[in-house]
C-alpha cells in the first residue's frame, strides 16, 4: 500500500526481534533487524528496554515464537475500515446496510448485528485450537504467522471470533477488523489487511419452515461424513444452508456491483468449514476471488453452546472488493496519507459511483540481490519479511527470479528482484543503495545467508 511516508533521516536497526518494550501509538520503536548503516526508513529507533511488548494496553512476555516486528505493530490499532470516507470503511458500510436493510428479524430489527472494534491480538487458541485446525496444520507456522509468543498472536483472520461470538448466544453477525499474515510482496498483497467474518445459525424450525411438508425434516442424523455433509448432518439440511448461504453472498455481490454479475462457486477446503466453496466473480473478462464459505463444522458449533443448530460462515476480504470496486491498482495504496488518495472517496452517501484516478506516477528502482541458503532452515517468508521492516512501503515488489542447485557442493542459491518505488516523488540511486545495502546486510546476519552481492 503506497503509504506516503517522508524519510526519516537516520534509523538503525536492533539484532533483535523486538528486544524493546513497545508501545504502539505515538511512542517510538525499533526494527527487528539490525544494519550497520544508517538508511532511511518510516520509522525510528529507540535502545532495548526489556523483553515485554506492551500493546493496545496489555503486556506479552517475549519467547522463543515471538516473531512479531515493530513495522507490524505499528500498523495496529490504525483500524482503517473504520475511518469515515476511507475506501474500505465504505465497503464495510455497503455491507453492513445490505445486511440490515434486507435481514430482519421478527421485530422487524436487523438480524445481523456487527462487531468493528475486537482486539486484533487474540490467542493461539482463539485462532487455530477453537476452530478445530489440527496442530500439526500448516496454517500454525511462524513463517506464515505473527506471534508474540507462544500463546498470543495477530489474528490471522477474523474467524479468530466466532467461537466467543456463538457462545455469547449470537445467532448471526459479520465481524469485521485487520487480520495479519506474512506472505509475499506484490501489488495485490501486504501482511495487514481487513477481512469480514459472516456467520448465520438455523433451528430446525428455522430451516425447514418455508419447506413444504417439512415438518418431519431434521437437522442431524448419525451417518457418514462424505465430500458434500458432514457425518452428523441430513443431507436436507446441508442443501438447504448451503443455497441459502450462496443466495446471501450472491445478492450481496450484486448489489455492490451491480445487476449482470457473473457469478461462479469452485469446490475447496477449509478446516472450519464442511462442505466449502469460494466465490469468484467476472470482473472486466477476468475471474477473480471475492471470498471463501461454507456449512461450519458441527464440532464447533456444539461446542460453542448450539448444539441445536446448523449454520454457515463466510469470509470476505475488503481490499480485494475495493480494489475491484473501486479500479485501486496497488493495496499499498489504502494506507495512504496523500489527501489526492483520500479526497478521491469523499461523497454524499456510500453507494455513489467512484473510479479511483491515479496519483502521478513516478519511476521505479529496480535491484536484484543473490545469496546462498544457508544450510537449515530458510523461509522465504522470512526474508520478505525483512525487506519490509527495512524497505517500507518504498517496496513495491519481490520477485524470487531464479532458484540455481550448484552440481558439487548441492548449495542452493536465490536471486530476488527488488522493485522500489515511492508514490509521492522521484527515488534516487543514492538512497536506495542505502537501503538495499542494509537489505544484503542483514539478511547475512539474521538469515545466515551467505552473500554472492
Amino acid at each position: 500500500m503506497a503509504m506516503l511516508w517522508k524519510f526519516m533521516r537516520i534509523a538503525k536497526y536492533s539484532k533483535t526481534a523486538l528486544s524493546s518494550k513497545v508501545k504502539v501509538r505515538g511512542i517510538p520503536t525499533h526494527s527487528r533487524h539490525s544494519s550497520s548503516k544508517s538508511v532511511p526508513s518510516d520509522f525510528a529507533a529507540s535502545p532495548p528496554c526489556s523483553n515485554t511488548v506492551e500493546l493496545l494496553g496489555k503486556s506479552y512476555p517475549q519467547d522463543d515464537y515471538s516473531n512479531v516486528t515493530e513495522k507490524i505493530l505499528s500498523k495496529v490499532g490504525k483500524n482503517l475500515h473504520n475511518r469515515k470516507h476511507h475506501p474500505l470503511w465504505l465497503i464495510k458500510e455497503q455491507v453492513k446496510e445490505h445486511f440490515y436493510k434486507h435481514y430482519l428479524g421478527r421485530r422487524g430489527t436487523p438480524l445481523f448485528s456487527v462487531y468493528d472494534d475486537l482486539s486484533p491480538v487474540v490467542t493461539v487458541q482463539q485462532n487455530f485450537d477453537s476452530l478445530l485446525i489440527p496442530q500439526n496444520h500448516a496454517s500454525r507456522r511462524k513463517e506464515d504467522n505473527y506471534y508474540l509468543n507462544r500463546e498470543h498472536m495477530l489474528r490471522a483472520h477474523t474467524s479468530a471470533h466466532q467461537w466467543d461470538l456463538i457462545h455469547s448466544g449470537l445467532d448471526a453477525f459479520l465481524a469485521v477488523g485487520d487480520v495479519y499474515r506474512r506472505d509475499t510482496i506484490d501489488n495485490t498483497h501486504y501482511p495487514v489487511f481487513h477481512q469480514m467474518e459472516g456467520v448465520r445459525l438455523f433451528s430446525c424450525h428455522e430451516l425447514f419452515s418455508s419447506i413444504k411438508d417439512g415438518e418431519g425434516l431434521q437437522l442431524f442424523e448419525k451417518g457418514h461424513r462424505t465430500a458434500h455433509k458432514q457425518e452428523c448432518h441430513t443431507m436436507e439440511a446441508v442443501r438447504l444452508v448451503e443455497f441459502n448461504l450462496k443466495q446471501v453472498l450472491t445478492k450481496l455481490m450484486t448489489h455492490i456491483f451491480g445487476d449482470g454479475l457473473q457469478v461462479r462457486w469452485v469446490d475447496c477446503y477449509f478446516p472450519f468449514t464442511h462442505p466449502s466453496f469460494e466465490m469468484e466473480i467476472n470482473f472486466q473478462g477476468e475471474w477473480m476471488e471475492v471470498l471463501g464459505c461454507g456449512v461450519m463444522e458441527q464440532q464447533l458449533v456444539n461446542s460453542a453452546g448450539a448444539q441445536d443448530k446448523i449454520g454457515w460462515a463466510f469470509g470476505l476480504g475488503l481490499e480485494r472488493l475495493a480494489m475491484i470496486l473501486y479500479d485501486i491498482p496497488d493495496i499499498r495504496l489504502f494506507w495512504s496519507k496523500d489527501e489526492r488518495f483520500l479526497k478521491q472517496f469523499i461523497g454524499p452517501h456510500i453507494w455513489q459511483k467512484i473510479k479511483f484516478q491515479p496519483l502521478s506516477r513516478y519511476p521505479p528502482l529496480i535491484n536484484d540481490i543473490s545469496f546462498w541458503l544457508p544450510s537449515g532452515p530458510y523461509s522465504q517468508n522470512d526474508f520478505y519479511d525483512l525487506v519490509r521492516t527495512i524497505g517500507g512501503d518504498l517496496i513495491e515488489k519481490v520477485v524470487l527470479l531464479d532458484e540455481f542447485a550448484h552440481p558439487k557442493t548441492k548449495k542452493v542459491s536465490h536471486c530476488y528482484r527488488i522493485i522500489y518505488r515511492h508514490p509521492e516523488r522521484t527515488l534516487t540511486q543514492d538512497e536506495v543503495h542505502g537501503i538495499h545495502q542494509a537489505i544484503e546486510e542483514s539478511a547475512v546476519r539474521e538469515l545466515g545467508v551467505e552473500g554472492r552481492f
